[in-house]
């Protein structure tokens, strides 16, 4: 077995590296930007919108603060009511449950199946005569099965709103996430595969009626003749971060191209270590097209193979801090989630972005290997 190399470091994520790869574009668009004076709702960002939402072959597309945010407007623009129940996976950032209790609609967690998404057995038994939601969270750069959850809802006449925050580009069945409810949101978050020099997010939906409400909420309540329809927030996408973001997004399928290769690289280099388990590779599940958002796998003495990895110059990442929404006690959302449980006991994210190599992950699976042989 090769050791590894003494002194190399890879971060899980580089933030200034994030920046310096783009630095003359990004300086170059600032100039432009501020030159013009064009701060909000201008062009840049009614240009961004459109590319986005040609490319998803969406309606519309609103830019907003942040995808908290876009997740709390979509539920409002799509009507929830106080006590309306919104059924979750717990597989997720307390963000979105949050933007659901915000929004007045009760969070309800359930259980994620094997393929660590949202389960839809659980989300069958967790139906009561409240229910009116399920929020699918398209997690990690790959889509549920979009199909199965639309069953459930048929059924039971629920609708949906997707949380893609970590899934721009990804697919289920040939349909790009965020297309399969009545409104999703996306984020901007600096390390997401499409990132922002800041906080940001967009919302996409088919429905005019509901993107009517989505621009009133997102400026104040106000409609585009100034009057102010109803109760509404400040949660605008800068037109500079929309135009960050734009010059970017024209790169995006070579941004997913580099992802897929490194999911590749990692999981042929792994797929033969017993004590780890790795997400599927590009290509392995036919109904599914992955990007990548991030690469989490279960491995069994999970913190020790951390600490491991660190000696070596290594980053990973337990997300979240290791816990389901269900786990937070103080968020009283009692549930037994047991798959979910397991799950959180063991995960671990490897380094996968733009500034990491086939070398470098070559480097990480060397490291991995090495800790379980020795």
């Amino acid at each position: 077995m090769t050791t590894t190399a003494a002194g190399r470091e890879v971060p899980f994520f580089d933030y200034r590296g994030a920046f310096s790869t783009i630095e003359d574009a990004v300086v170059e668009t600032v100039r432009d930007v501020m030159r013009r004076g064009a701060f909000i709702l201008q062009n840049d960002l009614a240009e961004f919108e459109r590319a986005v939402a040609t490319y998803l072959g969406v309606k519309h597309a609103l830019g907003v603060g942040n995808a908290t945010d876009g997740l709390h407007l979509a539920f409002r623009a799509a009507g929830i009511k106080p006590g309306d129940e919104v059924i979750f996976p717990t597989h997720t950032m307390v963000a979105g449950p949050a933007a659901v209790h915000f929004a007045g609609g009760v969070p309800v967690p359930v259980d994620i199946g094997a393929d660590r998404l949202l389960d839809a057995a659980a989300i069958e038994s967790a139906v009561t005569s409240r229910t009116r939601f399920i929020m699918p969270v398209q997690l990690n750069g790959r889509t549920c099965d979009m199909g199965a959850i639309e069953a459930v809802a048929a059924r039971h006449g629920l609708l949906i709103i997707e949380d893609a925050a970590q899934a721009l580009g990804s697919k289920f069945r040939g349909r790009f996430a965020g297309t399969f409810g009545v409104g999703a949101a996306f984020s901007f978050y600096p390390a997401k595969i499409l990132g922002c020099l800041g906080d940001g997010g967009l919302v996409v939906t088919n429905d005019d009626e509901v993107a009517e409400r989505l621009a009133q909420l997102r400026d104040h309540g106000r409609g585009q003749d100034g009057d102010v329809a109803m109760w509404g927030l400040n949660s605008r996408l800068d037109n500079l971060q929309a135009a960050i973001l734009h010059i970017q997004f024209r790169d995006y399928p070579a941004i997913i191209a580099h992802r897929r290769s490194l999911a590749e690289r990692y999981c042929s280099r792994l797929r033969d270590v017993r004590e780890v388990s790795l997400p599927p590779a590009p290509d392995e599940h036919l109904d599914h097209f992955d990007v990548y958002q991030n690469f989490e796998i279960e491995a069994d003495r999970r913190d020790s193979l951390r600490r491991f990895l660190k000696d070596r110059g290594i980053g990973t990442l337990v997300q979240w801090g290791g816990k389901g929404v269900h786990q937070h006690l103080h968020l009283g959302l009692k549930a037994s989630l047991p798959v979910a449980d397991r799950f959180f006991a063991r995960c671990l994210m490897l380094p996968l972005n733009m500034m990491v190599t086939l070398d470098d992950a070559d480097y990480v699976a060397v490291a991995i290997r090495e800790f379980y042989e020795s």
